[in-house]
């Protein structure tokens, strides 16, 4: 029950650090929002002084504007050092640290934090959990931790 707890602590805490960064029209809709592709920014809930920044397409019109689009499952990653790096407690070797739904139903987009442990860097994913035509689109980046500074591993 307390791993549950802090699984769900854990994602409540990257949801809440999510910070609008910038959006840009793509395609002009007559009736409700335009399509646009959207920067945000994620703070690593467990990772001090990293900072993801996500762009993912935002569909607009009609269906859009109800919140029933579907998103396209296109997104891009780019995690950076923004401070000194801290850890609040030890990493697994992979672990999920953000999703939004992109769907009504059925698609989320996903960011996994893996520990690179022989280069002693974190490595980041991001991808939609919907298999577009048997090929997921994905995009990867990673961020070089000093090696003066161990990553706590579990």
């Amino acid at each position: 029950m307390k791993k549950l707890f802090a699984v769900l602590v854990a994602g409540v805490a990257w949801t809440a650090q999510a910070e609008p960064i910038g959006e840009v029209d793509t395609v002009f809709k007559l009736i409700g929002p335009d399509h646009k592709i959207v920067v945000d920014a994620w703070d690593d809930p467990k990772v001090g002084g990293v900072t993801c920044y996500v762009s993912r397409a935002k569909t607009g019109g009609l269906k859009g504007a109800v919140g029933l689009a579907e998103d396209k499952a296109e997104s891009s990653i780019a995690c950076r050092q923004v401070g000194a790096i801290s850890f609040v407690k030890p990493l697994p070797d992979q672990e999920e640290v953000f999703s939004e739904r992109q769907s009504f139903l059925f698609k989320k987009l996903r960011v996994v934090r893996m520990v690179d442990r022989k280069r002693n860097t974190l490595v980041y994913l991001t991808y939609s959990d919907r298999v577009i035509e048997g090929s997921p689109k994905n995009s990867v980046t990673a961020v070089a931790v000093d090696r003066g500074t161990v990553i706590p591993m579990k």
